[in-house]
């Protein structure tokens, strides 16, 4: 396991232990640290991929046009992309798009305010097809 990836699995494991409050998330998110895993916790479905933020970036926006979703709010910065939208029963989707390395970036999908697990991982699997 190189340097980088040991770096993104803590990474992942620290948020995970301070948003939740929970020590024993943290074995649970460093499992789920690696390049693939899809991990939901707590209403937010996240992961991170082996592709640069541009690129998910553009699979994202591809996404949200096929399911006809209107984006509402657009951030973006050189780490970081945030894209809001509405589904057709009136629910926010959140979706985070954060630089980890130059060919990493972890994604995270929220649904609603209590999530969705289904749609986001709907989603989710949208994205992933188009990196």
């Amino acid at each position: 396991m190189n340097a980088k990836r040991s770096l993104v699995m803590l990474g992942v494991a620290l948020t995970a232990l301070v948003s939740s409050g929970c020590a024993l998330l943290l074995v649970g998110a460093g499992a789920a640290a690696g390049a693939g895993t899809v991990a939901y916790l707590q209403g937010e479905l996240k992961t991170n991929q082996d592709a640069p933020l541009d690129k998910v970036l553009k699979a994202t926006d591809a996404t949200l046009k096929e399911m006809k979703l209107t984006v509402l709010e657009r951030t973006e910065g050189v780490e970081r992309a945030k894209l809001t939208a509405r589904v057709e029963a009136d629910k926010r989707v959140e979706i985070t798009l954060t630089k980890l390395t130059p060919k990493a970036t972890a994604i995270s999908i929220r649904v609603g305010v209590f999530g969705d697990e289904a749609l986001s991982r709907q989603i989710l699997e949208k994205i992933l097809k188009r990196l």
